[in-house]
């Protein structure tokens, strides 16, 4: 495939975004667990809801940005 399709672009831009958010949300998910000592088990939930949270709100605007540049050709 010469030209990349709109929608693989989109499509790559939120995986990207979802595993650079990941990444990012479970490093401050387990510094703020740490920093304000989140008991027990609870530690695990925190960190995977920053960590999904992150990686959501990351994949969104990289798939939105990537949306916005798919019509330009340069």
């Amino acid at each position: 495939m010469a030209k990349d399709s709109c929608l693989a672009r989109v499509t790559a831009g939120v995986a990207v975004g979802g595993a650079v958010g990941g990444a990012v949300g479970a490093v401050y998910g387990t510094y703020e667990a740490v920093k304000f000592k989140v008991p027990g088990l609870m530690k695990i939930r925190y960190i995977g809801q920053t960590t999904l949270g992150s990686a959501a709100i990351f994949g969104l605007f990289l798939g939105a940005g990537s949306l916005i540049h798919c019509g330009k050709s340069y």
